[in-house]
Order: structure tokens, then C-alpha cells, then sequence
């Protein structure tokens, strides 16, 4: 019975000593946020409608995401700009190295999560699926028909960690800088296919004024965009993360937003690539 007592008093202590040290760090986390003036973001900027490069700002993205970016901005009371650093495989790298605290939409893979917290729930689901010249003389309805074909893609890109595996250790894909360039191998004759996601595709070729290359059926992925925080964010918090987990559930709960916004970007792309 005593050493049950002594036990027991020996749990309360410890317990005390947790929430003693757990008021200490509150208002550290607290100086912490209040510290965390602006919130640097980036992305994919060869991503339409999502982000693209502002062709009267080339430093900066717009597109249907920094539209979110903004939005989140006003929930969390803490500033967002949405910046272009470079290719996609460098956004990761400038996240990585916490030179960035935000992607503004990314896939789940394990290995990102060695460097970045993602947020759930996401806010969109995308579609990434294979492209191929009009009278393609291969039949596609499964990855396997896919074997012993020359594939292209835009380099750091994932397509659904399963898809990612399969491709890794079955299929012979070569990784570009930009989705132009691989939509001109393609269209050479350098690939048989292409794998990227649809809404991007479709608005790439349509500024490039291609019609002879079609997406086929079914899709390689359904994938959902997740928002990210670097781990070497200076203002990755608990009090932060609270934040942009509430403002994405209240997100999820009005799918009109995000679709509104979509639809905004995809006029406004088709504007800037309109004929003269």
C-alpha cells in the first residue's frame, strides 16, 4: 500500500512538473507568433489555374492559390505574400531549407514530410493523367501499358505515392525543367507520353497553341493539394498551426470558395493568353 501511495504521489509530482513546464513555454509560443510578421509562400509556378508568374510582376505568383493565400492571410491575422524563387524542384528545396515557410499546394509524399508539416484537410482534389500525340499507336487503359514506352514529366513532380513506386522501378521517364519543355518533347516525337495534371495540361497547350496532343483515359491519380509548412519555419508554432488548421476546416466546409476562385483564375489566364 505504500509503495502504491508513493507511486501515485510520484505520478501527481511529475504531472505538475508537466504543467508547470507547459505554462512556461506558453508564452514563449505567444512572443513567437507575434514575431511572425509576414509568412513567405511559393509553389508550382508552372500551374495554371492554380499559380502562374505575373506577367507584369514576374517575382510574384497569382493564380486561383494566392487567392487562397490571401484569404488564409485574413484568417489567421498574419500576412502572406506569394512569391516566384524559381522552378518547382527549388521551391522544395527553399521549403526544405525553411527559406519559405508555405507551399501553396502540394502532393503527399513520405519523404516531404521529413521537411514539412502538411494540413489537413486538403483543399482540392487534381486529376494527373497521361498525355500522348492525336494517333498515338498505343492503346492505354492501365500503368502497365506504359511499359517499354519513353516517358517525360517536369522533374520533383509526384503523381500519388503508388503511381511514384510503380513508375520508379517499372517505367523509363525522363525529368525536365518546365512543363513546356516536356510538352515539346512530347510533341517532337522525343516521348511517346507525357504525365502531368490536367488542368495545368490543358491551359499550357492552349497558350502554346498545340491541339494535336490529347489526355487519355482513366487518369494515373486522383491527388489531393495539401498546404505545407516548412519545419525550419522561424514561425512553424503550435499557435500558428492551430490557426491554419482551423482556417482549412472552415474552408473545407464551403466548397463554393475554393471553386470560386478556380473560376476567377481560369478567366484570367485565358485573358492573358488570349490571341492578339
Amino acid at each position: 500500500m505504500l509503495g502504491s501511495k508513493v507511486s501515485g504521489a510520484g505520478w501527481l509530482s511529475r504531472l505538475a512538473l508537466a504543467a508547470a513546464a507547459a505554462l512556461a513555454q506558453a508564452p514563449a509560443a505567444a512572443q513567437a507568433i507575434e514575431n511572425c510578421k509576414v509568412l513567405q509562400a511559393s509553389g508550382n509556378p508552372q500551374y495554371p489555374p492554380y499559380l502562374w508568374r505575373d506577367p507584369e510582376d514576374e517575382s510574384r505568383l497569382i493564380g486561383a492559390n494566392t487567392e487562397l493565400m490571401q484569404w488564409l492571410a485574413k484568417e489567421i491575422a498574419i500576412p502572406i505574400e506569394v512569391r516566384y524563387v524559381g522552378p518547382w524542384g527549388r521551391v522544395q528545396e527553399e521549403t526544405r531549407a525553411g527559406k519559405l515557410d508555405l507551399i501553396a499546394g502540394a502532393f503527399f509524399t513520405q519523404p516531404r514530410t521529413e521537411y514539412m508539416d502538411y494540413f489537413h484537410p486538403a483543399f482540392r482534389e487534381t486529376r494527373s493523367v497521361i498525355w500522348a500525340r492525336k494517333g498515338a499507336k498505343f492503346n492505354y487503359r492501365r500503368w502497365g501499358d506504359l511499359v517499354g514506352l519513353q516517358g517525360v514529366t517536369v522533374i520533383n513532380n509526384s503523381f500519388g505515392e503508388e503511381f511514384d513506386r510503380y513508375a520508379k522501378e517499372t517505367l523509363k521517364i525522363t525529368q525536365v525543367a518546365s512543363l513546356e519543355q516536356a510538352i515539346q518533347i512530347l510533341q517532337r516525337g522525343r516521348a511517346d507520353y507525357l504525365v502531368y495534371e490536367d488542368s495545368p495540361g490543358e491551359a499550357f497547350l492552349a497558350k502554346m497553341g498545340i491541339a494535336d496532343i490529347k489526355q487519355l483515359a482513366p487518369p494515373v491519380a486522383n491527388e489531393n493539394l495539401y498546404l505545407t509548412l516548412s519545419h525550419r519555419s522561424a514561425c512553424n508554432t503550435p499557435e500558428l498551426r492551430g490557426r491554419l488548421a482551423r482556417a482549412l476546416y472552415k474552408l473545407a466546409r464551403d466548397p463554393k470558395l475554393m471553386n470560386g476562385l478556380i473560376d476567377k483564375s481560369i478567366q484570367l489566364w485565358r485573358k492573358q493568353n488570349q490571341a492578339p
